[in-house]
């Protein structure tokens, strides 16, 4: 019988895509932003079972009580980044803290999967590519063309389980995600890893050693006070802040997709937020004490205050504190420009 998978759940993003209310230590995967229960916590909940050991959680320090909270005494192991390095340094600490032969499923936080079984049978197809020592990447179905995600282009077929990584496409004009959709055999990036730790530990000293030398030395440097595994900050924050894309995946020879249709979003702007959430029948949608009058397709949070929207079209607005967010929902993906200012 194979060894459970290791989920690592990378959870130290900030979130400032969905500002105001994403923010500090309130980041977005904290948050119900479309169900009852956090993106975090959803995120625990697509790995248990015996398939999975306990998750390692990668979180920033201050979001280590929240983590604990919200894992609702669900048993999980903490390690804690001195400093956010981007995702190539967070997962070289999850390498430096495994088994060569552990196979580490690598998950961002902050995502929805709606088919959760879709979700688990690739697993168990990508599984196989990862014993063999491919580094595997699951690819989503795409429903259309979409200029806010990276793009994977398969090659040749391995088997019936996956396809050899042709390139990775970085986020394109329309025309040319059209175009890609037209011609199929592309998927989007959905920034979800499943490998053998001792593969991504041979492709990361051949790639980006400084990162890996890094991540070890800062274990090996760093503290643990039982419940938590603290890397050291000098140590860490030598490691360059890059993507696991740049550093590795779009350089590796034997990296492979698995394509799969699971209901996922990112929820990487309020508009895929008012597309995900519950609707009247003008399509609006409305967390708050929010009144529509003549309007359609508009979002409002409204954080306890009253918020009334007259004759207005795919209109967002988000409140928070003494901060209001007022924009066409087509420009949401300029909200970390308000964010930068304002935080």
């Amino acid at each position: 019988m194979s060894a459970p998978i290791q989920p690592v759940i990378l959870c130290g993003g900030a979130g400032t895509r969905l500002w105001p209310a994403s923010r500090g230590a309130r980041a977005k995967q904290f948050l119900d932003i479309v169900d009852d229960e956090s993106l975090f916590a959803q995120t625990l909940a697509r790995v248990a079972g015996p398939a999975f050991a306990d998750p390692l959680v990668i979180c920033g320090a201050s979001h280590v009580e929240t983590v604990r909270e919200q894992a609702g005494g669900r048993a999980i192991r903490l390690l804690v980044e001195s400093s956010a390095r981007n995702t190539a340094p967070a997962i070289a600490l999850a390498v430096a803290a495994s088994s060569p032969d552990a196979l580490l499923l690598i998950m961002p936080s902050d995502h929805i999967i709606d088919d959760v079984p879709a979700f688990h049978a690739a697993i168990e197809r990508g599984s196989q590519l990862a014993r063999d020592g491919w580094i595997v990447t699951f690819g989503i179905a795409p429903d259309r063309p979409d200029t806010g995600f990276g793009y994977i282009a398969s090659g040749m077929a391995i088997g019936n389980t996956g396809f050899a990584v042709e390139r990775f496409v970085e986020k394109p004009p329309l025309d040319v995600a059209k175009s890609m959709i037209a011609a199929g055999g592309y998927s989007w990036n959905a920034g979800i890893f499943l490998f053998r730790a001792g593969a991504m530990r041979d492709a990361m000293r051949v790639h980006c050693p400084d990162i890996l030398a890094a991540a070890e030395d800062a274990l090996a440097n760093g503290g643990d006070n039982g419940t938590a595994r603290y890397a050291d900050l000098a140590s860490f924050e030598a490691a360059p802040a890059v993507s696991i894309d740049y550093a590795v995946m779009e350089k590796y020879d034997r990296v492979a997709v698995v394509p799969v249709s699971m209901g996922w979003s990112d929820l990487g702007s309020w508009h895929a937020v008012h597309s995900r959430a519950a609707h009247d029948m003008a399509d609006n949608s409305c967390r708050g004490d929010g009144l529509f009058h003549d309007s359609r397709g508009c979002l409002v949070r409204a954080d306890g205050r009253r918020v009334s929207l007259i004759g207005m079209e795919n209109v967002a607005v988000v409140v928070d504190g003494d901060d209001i967010l007022v924009m066409p929902l087509a420009r949401s993906q300029e909200v970390r420009a308000a964010a930068a200012l304002r935080e």
